[in-house]
């Protein structure tokens, strides 16, 4: 009877805590997350206001990447990344279904996104670690790019094809040789961090070696800038924004630090190592 009894009493509890939860967030007492739709939904710390983007920039286009309504980053094969702690929000970009698209990676994705999106297909190419220029439009020709005795050769070994699967096959070859050190050859040095902008990436080509990219910026009234960082990382994962640990600027991260170390959740760089792709403007 005493074991009923407890029995009885645990339910008892059990049922009021789970009808007062319900109670509680039914008044919204108990926050649910917040989902924002694009990353220029996420909000401003106060004082601050979104920096002035062309229309046709590639800063103005990251703005608009649209977000999951889940926060939870998934590898490409659909398990769950261990830290889940790192990430403020996941953009909605397909990862693929291949170990591919991991941080440089996933900047190149989306700087070749938004020329693609534009219209600019002449300048989507990008090097090889070997140095081979794997071009887009030679792959809409036919041409391909395979590993032959430690080098790519490129050959005419298919038919003309143009569209969105085409420009996807061209990414996972992309991927599969290219990486931080052939990208960081290939970005300009942003002397000034002072004059970061959308678009901008930090790099540290080698290996291991890791890449963000800036995809937000805005400043206060005294010129300061705050900016966001998005990030994939091995292995394969979605690309999601970062939280800024310990900051109260967080997801925001401050270029008030100049000449001293950018610390992100999985990795810490120098503000030296900021770069910025070619012509983008």
């Amino acid at each position: 009877m005493k074991f009923l009894s407890w029995l009885f009493t645990v339910a008892l509890v059990g049922g009021c805590s789970l009808l007062f939860w319900h109670y509680l967030s039914a008044r919204s007492v108990i926050k649910k997350p917040v989902h924002f739709n694009s990353v220029d939904d996420i909000p401003l710390p106060t004082g601050y206001k979104r920096q002035y983007l062309g229309t046709a920039s590639f800063g103005a286009w990251l703005r608009k990447v649209p977000l999951k309504a889940d926060r939870t980053v998934y590898l490409y094969n659909g398990e769950k990344k261990g830290n889940q702690d790192a990430q403020f929000a996941v953009l909605d970009v397909s990862v693929g279904s291949k170990d591919l698209q991991q941080c440089a990676d996933a900047v190149i994705r989306l700087y070749a996104e938004y020329l693609y999106a534009t219209r600019q297909f002449s300048k989507i190419a990008f090097h090889a670690t070997d140095g081979t220029l794997m071009d887009y439009s030679s792959w809409t020709k036919g041409y391909r790019f395979t590993l032959q005795q430690g080098r790519l050769k490129k050959q005419l070994t298919a038919a003309p094809a143009e569209g969105q699967a085409v420009f996807q096959q061209y990414l996972e070859n992309v991927f599969s040789y290219a990486g931080t050190l052939s990208l960081s050859k290939e970005l300009e040095l942003v002397a000034d961090p002072w004059e970061i902008k959308a678009g901008d990436v930090f790099i540290r080509g080698g290996a291991p070696g890791h890449a963000v990219i800036v995809v937000d910026i805005a400043v206060n009234g005294q010129g300061q800038k705050i900016f966001l960082l998005a990030q994939s990382y091995m292995p394969a994962q979605d690309i999601h924004i970062l939280q800024h640990p310990g900051s109260k600027l967080s997801p925001w991260y401050s270029n008030a630090v100049s000449g001293k170390l950018l610390a992100t959740p999985e990795w810490i760089f120098n503000w030296e190592e900021l770069r910025r792709f070619p012509g983008t403007r």
